[in-house]
């Protein structure tokens, strides 16, 4: 049995010291994943936390079958869509959203990653996951369809308009460098 074999073995049987192990050791890997699904680093702390309370209460499920990390990752995924989806009011209009050209020329620009974050983290809810679910965690649009209870139509929909969206602040950040943060 490996160290984390056994750290796992412990949390199940409930040990303080090893959750509070288990906690320092994945806490960034999580915070970081669930940024690119909050709004916000406050909504990512929340749901990082909130991540965590399910992955403790649910440790005893978890048979050693695939990656540990993998199956908190999708439970931290999981909790940032459910969040979403109680926030979920009204309806986004996707008319003419597959119309647009999404091509973005691969010119060098040299801007920190955190800009491309805090990009991503202002596009609307339901494209930011999507986004997200498709784009860097490789999921098909037929599962992300599932996930956020769309269709998958909506689904290629939101992502072509996520492009679009992101591609407009990136050439508006190219064309006046002077743009911050705060400002893309």
């Amino acid at each position: 049995m490996n160290t984390e074999e056994k750290l796992i073995e412990r949390c199940k049987k409930r040990d303080r010291a090893a959750q509070s192990e288990l906690f320092e050791k994945y806490k960034n890997t999580l915070y970081f994943l669930s940024l690119k699904y909050c709004r916000n680093e406050a909504d990512a702390e929340d749901n990082t936390q909130d991540a965590f309370i399910t992955i403790f209460e649910k440790i005893k499920s978890y048979k050693g079958k695939g990656s540990f990390e993998g199956w908190m990752k999708r439970i931290t995924i999981y909790k940032a869509i459910a969040k979403y989806k109680i926030k979920k009011t009204t309806a986004v209009d996707y008319k003419n959203a597959l119309l647009e050209d999404t091509t973005i020329e691969e010119n060098k620009m040299n801007f920190p990653l955190e800009t491309l974050l805090n990009m991503v983290q202002k596009l609307p809810d339901q494209y930011r996951l999507v986004f997200n679910l498709y784009q860097l965690d490789g999921f098909s649009h037929k599962e992300v369809a599932n996930l956020l209870a769309i269709s998958e139509s909506t689904s290629k929909s939101n992502y072509h308009r996520a492009k679009q969206l992101l591609k407009n602040d990136i050439l508006k950040l190219k064309n006046n460098p002077k743009i911050t943060n705060n400002g893309a």
